[in-house]
């Protein structure tokens, strides 16, 4: 335990960790961390801003936090506190801020909405912002950290920091681990504030140990820059052969805009040829390969779902 969290202390260049199981797990630690914070620095503001089509988890909090029109009305009455705006709109943020605020918190790539990026002005602006107001930035790395954008974390894309970071998913390579990670400045729980029978237990703090050292060794994470280039350009020549839209994203974090309504059916018939890809949305694929993915399987990849597109009639 101490080791993985010296590890993602070292690596992000926050100070403290705790260690959970699940993404959902960790955003709400950070929720309640914002919120304790709030309560002693911010005269008891505890509402956060969150962006439209985000996803957070699926915990009662996490699900609020979420910006998933479908979940608005899931399990009410819903808890009370996020405010929700529009992804890359910096004026909306302001304008959303009030004195009940405490911080702003979002995913630098939205993966469960299809794969949109927080640009990198906003996310520099909002750095800028939070700053200025005295507000915490809270960042969802849950699917863009530990290498998949071909950074470590995805906020090093924009060159900025935030307050408190949540990861999960590829931190434990399979298993079911997940870490909340802050600035030593905003680290106001005391011992037993947060706490969890499993947080943090040796077996799968060893696997997070060998994954961060595994990802941080050197070429790593170039060889993931490399694999997420070849998959953009394959899947952007299969686009351009089937009359589809953009290839979204970065890293081995894409997205492919089908111009219809066809993901399932496209995923169902993948699937039954042997490939297992996600359809977000109605209108688009996402890709997330092992980061160790070869250029051969991406080939392969490439080739299976050019034959089911040829089949479902992506231009009927």
């Amino acid at each position: 335990m101490i080791r993985l969290s010296g590890l993602l202390a070292r690596h992000s260049g926050l100070h403290r960790v705790f260690l959970a199981n699940s993404g959902a797990e960790a955003n709400e630690g950070a929720i309640k961390l914002a919120r304790k914070w709030g309560a002693k620095h911010r005269d008891g503001a505890y509402e956060i801003i969150t962006m439209d089509h985000g996803f957070h988890g699926r915990t009662l909090a996490t699900m609020a936090a979420s910006g998933k029109p479908q979940w608005e009305q899931l399990y009410a009455p819903k808890v009370a506190g996020f405010v929700k705006v529009p992804l890359n709109d910096l004026d909306a943020v302001a304008a959303a801020i009030t004195s009940k605020t405490v911080a702003v918190m979002l995913e630098p790539i939205q993966g469960e909405a299809g794969v949109f990026e927080a640009t990198t002005p906003f996310l520099r602006g909002l750095r800028e912002l939070t700053r200025e107001r005295g507000l915490l930035l809270i960042l969802d790395e849950i699917q863009t950290g530990i290498g998949r954008t071909g950074r470590l974390f995805g906020f090093e894309h924009a060159a900025i920091t935030p307050d408190i970071m949540t990861l999960a998913k590829g931190l434990g390579g399979g298993v079911p681990l997940a870490a909340l990670v802050a600035h030593r400045d905003v680290c106001c729980f005391e011992y037993g504030d947060q706490g969890g029978t499993f947080c943090g237990n040796p077996l799968m703090a060893a696997a997070g140990c060998a994954v961060i050292e595994e990802v941080t060794k050197p070429g790593f994470l170039a060889r993931v820059v490399q694999a997420g280039d070849h998959l953009a350009n394959r899947l952007s020549a299969l686009s351009h052969k089937h009359g589809l839209g953009e290839v979204r994203g970065l890293g081995l974090l894409l997205a492919l805009d089908l111009r219809q309504d066809i993901a399932t059916e496209v995923v169902d018939l993948a699937r039954a040829r042997g490939l297992l890809i996600n359809g977000p949305r109605p209108d688009s694929l996402r890709f997330m390969p092992a980061l160790t993915v070869t250029n051969d399987e991406i080939d392969r990849m490439i080739e299976i779902l050019d034959g089911v597109l040829s089949v479902n009639g992506a231009n009927p």
